[in-house]
């Protein structure tokens, strides 16, 4: 079999875990759907589906963009405070992500929001998020606390961004992230350029 073809049974494996996965957490609750019963669903088997989640969680809270949201601030002027640093480099890296697949994301994001444990777990996830952002802001010479703090508020508002937009069912991912960015930092909007 060519590489292709196991990219393409990979990704349509991956696909159809994702889509039972939902499915099932949609119709009995996330806490009430075992990785049994979605591998099953998918016509796998449980050792199948931890190839491709560690976690059952993860199923929901994985994360791709955290390497282009730490390269953004990265590009981002060390003149500028931590905070406003972490707030224009996020905000510069979701201007560049193609809109994923709203239907399978805004799924994704309102089971997590909609269910408590998940909640918590979803600020969890942001742990390593928020560790790459301190990371880079304290090797381009920020204080460790500034970076800490700044990090974490530019978290706040991108998951209250993210919460809120699994719920208003009309507006894209980006500009629910963008209303969520302008609220804490205003001076950035769209075509106004640095405050």
């Amino acid at each position: 079999m060519g590489t292709d073809a196991v990219m393409g049974k990979r990704a349509r494996t991956l696909a159809r875990l994702v889509d039972c996965g939902l499915d099932l957490f949609e119709e009995r609750g996330y806490d009430k759907t075992t990785v049994g019963q979605i591998a099953r669903a998918a016509g796998v088997t449980e050792m199948t589906f931890f190839r491709y989640f560690p976690t059952k969680e993860s199923l929901l809270l994985d994360d791709p963009y955290d390497p282009l949201l730490i390269d953004a601030i990265g590009r981002q002027p060390p003149s500028l405070p931590p905070f406003l640093r972490a707030a224009r480099g996020v905000r510069e890296a979701w201007r560049e992500v193609p809109e994923p697949d709203q239907p399978t994301i805004r799924r994704r994001v309102r089971i997590a929001a909609r269910t408590p444990s998940l909640r918590s777990a979803t600020w969890g996830s942001t742990g390593n998020t928020e560790q790459a952002i301190v990371g880079q802001l304290t090797d381009d010479g920020a204080a460790a606390i500034d970076a800490r703090i700044a990090a974490a508020a530019v978290l706040a508002a991108l998951v209250a961004g993210l919460f809120a937009w699994a719920d208003a069912g009309s507006t894209s991912l980006a500009a629910s992230i963008e209303r969520a960015l302008d609220v804490i930092d205003p001076g950035e909007r769209e075509g106004t350029g640095h405050a």
